[in-house]
């Protein structure tokens, strides 16, 4: 089924004075948000919400012949060029790629971040179905301080938020482990979504090393799967996990 996004993610409206979400999503590599909900975020900035990406690593092993600081300046180059195609907010957390570590010092730091952006909703890894640990990292440190963000005796640079965003987890590489319980159809973002991967160029030969797959056939594959089971061209899918309080706006960010 492909939920009509339409209706909850339209522009604000006078009339009515609904204003437009925020929605912000955390990736653990620069180039993970690109191909698993790029689409998604581009038709939600092209609806007017606010949209931020977040990366949690610096992609720092990303290359087989540049040094770790070289591939990480290079990578966050990259990420911030993608970033701006949809003209997201962009937050480079900058931890070591394949070392992210839930400890306090990085939860404060993520819930500085979230506090910054003050989103009504966060786009993440799933915590449990995804096969690596910067992923399931991410996730989880996610899922920890979610509640956190609004409480005022956790001290951060940032002041609380005004109230706990909502969870959606994105897919998983080639949607292994994971069931999506909604899809987007991204059909007419998908020229969108192509750009902001192909700025990631440096992992080019890296993937068809690898994976003998370029940057972009890799995205299009994952979204024309989901596509598929969607019945649309080109599409992304998401679950939400269970916690409380639940999403006050019925259907949550796609209903």
């Amino acid at each position: 089924m492909v939920l009509n996004t339409q209706s909850p993610i339209a522009p604000i409206d006078p009339s009515t004075g609904v204003k437009p979400l925020r929605i912000m999503a955390f990736g653990a590599h620069p180039d993970d948000i690109e191909f698993l909900c790029a689409g998604t975020l581009a038709k939600c900035a092209q609806a007017g919400h606010a949209v931020a990406i977040a990366i949690s690593t610096n992609g720092e092993v990303g290359s087989p012949t540049l040094s770790k600081g070289e591939i990480a300046a290079v990578r966050e180059v990259e990420a911030r060029a993608s970033a701006q195609i949809i003209e997201a907010s962009f937050f480079w957390m900058g931890y070591p790629d394949e070392f992210l570590f839930n400890s306090p010092q990085v939860r404060l730091h993520y819930i500085d971040t979230i506090r910054q952006f003050r989103p009504d909703i966060i786009l993440c890894p799933d915590k449990e179905a995804d096969y690596h640990p910067d992923h399931t990292t991410t996730g989880q440190i996610i899922w920890d301080t979610h509640v956190m963000v609004t409480v005022p005796n956790i001290v951060t640079q940032a002041s609380p938020c005004e109230k706990i965003p909502e969870i959606i987890y994105f897919d998983t590489v080639a949607g292994i482990n994971f069931l999506p319980e909604f899809y987007v159809d991204i059909t007419r973002q998908w020229e969108t979504k192509a750009a902001m991967i192909a700025c990631h160029q440096s992992q080019e030969a890296w993937l068809v090393a690898q994976y003998s797959i370029s940057c972009v056939e890799f995205g299009q594959t994952q979204s024309r799967l989901r596509g598929f089971q969607a019945g649309c061209r080109y599409a992304e899918g998401f679950r939400r996990p269970k916690f409380f309080p639940g999403s006050t706006r019925p259907g949550g960010l796609f209903g």
